[in-house]
């Protein structure tokens, strides 16, 4: 009798675990399923996104440093570094240029803006030896660099390429 009342609550506590079991199988497949059509909106999304991507996209320049430099051209597939001091008057010439392209290439370019003086070590890693420079990355790697002030238009020509 021992045997069959130990066996009888054997058996009850693999039904119930079989139970649970079946319960906890239940909710994964309910999230995968959930998970999927997520998916599927998210890629819809992207896909229909389009020129309203670009809204993702900053239209001012960022402001970079040696320590995010890395992790900006990374982030966006076409970046412009303008590379610059206080004291540079062409630099300073550049500057509303950039400010102007940031707006008319918005969704196309990012341009971002690293003071030379407080960030050296990004300096010396891309040899920039005259400012204004402008360092253009694209997929994270350095595919150009353009030397002193250029005309807006003659920039944007340049820049177009990208």
């Amino acid at each position: 009798m021992v045997d069959d009342i130990f066996n009888g609550c054997a058996y009850d506590m693999h039904n119930q675990y079989i139970g649970e079991y079946n319960i906890d199988l239940a909710i994964m497949n309910n999230i995968d399923t959930i998970r999927k059509k997520k998916l599927e909106e998210l890629q819809n999304r992207y896909m229909k996104g389009g020129s309203k991507m670009e809204n993702n996209m900053p239209n001012t320049p960022l402001q970079v440093t040696d320590a995010d430099i890395d992790m900006h051209v990374k982030k966006y597939p076409t970046m412009v570094i303008d590379c610059w001091a206080p004291w540079c008057g062409p630099c300073r010439m550049v500057g509303p240029v950039i400010e102007e392209l940031a707006k008319d290439m918005q969704g196309k370019i990012v341009f971002g803006k690293l003071n030379v003086d407080e960030n050296q070590r990004t300096s010396m890693k891309y040899n920039i030896m005259s400012i204004p420079t402008l360092l253009v990355f694209k997929d994270g790697a350095m595919v150009d660099r353009i030397i002193g002030a250029l005309p807006k238009d003659m920039l944007k020509n340049k820049l177009n390429n990208y």
